[in-house]
């Protein structure tokens, strides 16, 4: 059985477990997002034959993440073979005390970044924090990424790699628009330990098989921005983009299963 095929009959017994980079949880209170829990997520997953998520709740990754990181926390210990969370580092919102209460946490397999929304710009002295613990330990770091941006464009995302060369480096969004994406593919290029995540609202399935392409299966992976976009939507467009069946495995789940062993005993 293919896997679109497994896919859209609900049975995901394909061979490939595909893993969610970039999933979020709870009300946002910016705008109206409906069905914005665990259970009503898991559903969706179930239909769609997504096996796991990696998530940071809404709250945490703009208003409060103290007390978002406890939510988030909470989402994971209810449904552990389902989800494992992003930690997230507000700059403003002491990054130590984060750090330091969460992470020998094993609910938490990364460490999300949203510059954007803390008015913060990824090179920062104030994520030196995060880039120490992601260089000792391996544990991968999402980060918004947009081009253009004053606080995430890609060339500070390239600066902050090319830096911390022993972090893992997960650009979210992949630069979010057609420029971003040429600017990604090429930061990529010259920065090994930098990942692109591929979710938002205007890449194609041709521009996934571009950047793998470019930069090798084993270096793009999978997200949907769920439910903050539609998780059937983002799916689609690598199922669907034409990639070879191994490729494609890769990015689904493959590279992301991997890049979430770095903590001993973690398993998922």
């Amino acid at each position: 059985m293919s896997i679109e095929t497994a896919v859209w009959s609900r049975r995901p017994q394909t061979g490939v477990r595909i893993v969610d980079a970039h999933a979020h949880a709870g009300p946002y209170s910016l705008f109206f997002i409906p069905e914005a829990g665990p259970e009503a997520m898991v559903r969706v997953m179930d239909r769609c034959g997504v096996a796991h998520a990696v998530l940071s709740s809404h709250l945490a990754i703009q208003l409060d993440a103290t007390e978002g990181n406890e939510r988030t926390a909470e989402i994971v210990r209810g449904a552990p073979d389902r989800f494992t969370g992003y930690l997230t580092v507000n700059p403003w919102q002491d990054p130590v005390g984060e750090l330091g209460r969460w992470g020998d946490d094993p609910c938490f397999g990364g460490i999300k970044l949203h510059p954007d929304l803390h008015d913060y710009p990824l090179t920062g002295r104030r994520y030196a924090p995060v880039w120490e613990f992601a260089q000792r330990t391996g544990c991968p770091v999402l980060t918004h990424s947009y081009d253009g941006s004053p606080y995430n464009d890609l060339g500070q995302v390239e600066e902050v790699a090319a830096r911390h060369p022993g972090a893992t480096i997960l650009a979210g969004h992949a630069g979010a628009t057609p420029l971003g994406f040429d600017l990604a593919i090429e930061a990529a290029q010259r920065q090994p330990g930098l990942i692109l995540e591929v979710c938002g609202s205007f890449n194609s399935g041709p521009d996934i098989v571009r950047m793998v392409s470019e930069v090798g299966a084993g270096r793009v992976v999978y997200g949907s921005d769920f439910p903050f976009i539609d998780l059937r939507m983002s799916l689609g467009r690598v199922i669907f983009s034409g990639l070879a069946e191994e490729d494609r495995a890769a990015v689904l789940g493959g590279t992301m299963t991997r890049l979430l062993q770095w903590r001993s005993g973690l398993e998922r």
